[in-house]
């Protein structure tokens, strides 16, 4: 079973190449008994797909493009997502266990009361994105994601770590930071810094985050205003 690693958090990945183990290709992801396992869904391109009270298990998903996509009350346990794009998501009370999203499209998505556990997100964007109540129950790490004006509400990301990712204007809007991993992005365009508390950061981060700062409260600079 592998691991993907950044810095002190380690996600536990899918084991899905292991010797002896197949693959059946489906032609849903609507399984009889809202149970698909062992599975492989991949080169589809739907209007809309709807997945409600369904449990993936032990699979691979790639190269499904959507142009509307709501899940809901899933439960998805050792599956991988590969380059799949997911227009118009809407993911909600849900759990995601033993996860990889990689190369995937989740622009504009919106994903509220999702529990997340040992979850990889790597080169996906996810920009413009909402977060609601979205709770990190075991270690999850984003690897060089696009986060560009995503919005965290309420959310609990103590066990994440993010690595290389673009967080241009992204706003946190309450929630549980404590212990998030921040070091080896750049935050000088962060949004929401009063509930940062306790985050991980590099010590050369310290100006970044001066700098989101000054921008909050727009600050106007001594040099800026003509005293005479």
């Amino acid at each position: 079973m592998g691991h993907r690693t950044i810095r002190r958090t380690s996600v536990t990945l899918p084991s899905l190449d292991e010797p002896g183990r197949y693959l059946s290709s489906v032609a849903s992801l609507e399984g009889g008994r809202g149970r698909v396992a062992e599975f492989h869904y991949g080169d589809a391109d739907l209007r809309a797909l709807e997945l409600a009270e369904t449990h993936l298990i032990d699979g691979r998903v790639t190269g499904l493009r959507v142009q509307r996509a709501r899940l809901d009350k899933l439960r998805v346990d050792s599956v991988e997502f590969i380059g799949c794009d997911l227009a118009s998501l809407h993911w909600s009370g849900s759990k995601v266990t033993r996860a990889v999203f990689r190369d995937c499209k989740l622009l504009g998505a919106i994903l509220e009361d999702v529990t997340l556990d040992h979850v990889l997100f790597e080169d996906c964007r996810l920009d413009y994105s909402t977060l609601t109540r979205v709770r990190c129950v075991g270690p999850v790490v984003f690897v060089r994601c696009s986060l560009r004006e995503t919005t965290f509400d309420a959310v609990d990301l103590s066990a994440a770590a993010l690595d290389d990712c673009d967080l241009r204007l992204a706003e946190f809007n309450g929630g549980r930071y404590r212990g998030l991993d921040l070091r080896g992005n750049d935050l000088s365009q962060l949004r929401g810094l009063a509930v940062l508390k306790q985050v991980i950061i590099d010590r050369a981060q310290t100006p970044q985050l001066a700098e989101a700062l000054a921008a909050e409260l727009d600050v106007t600079y001594g040099e800026d205003v003509d005293d005479t």
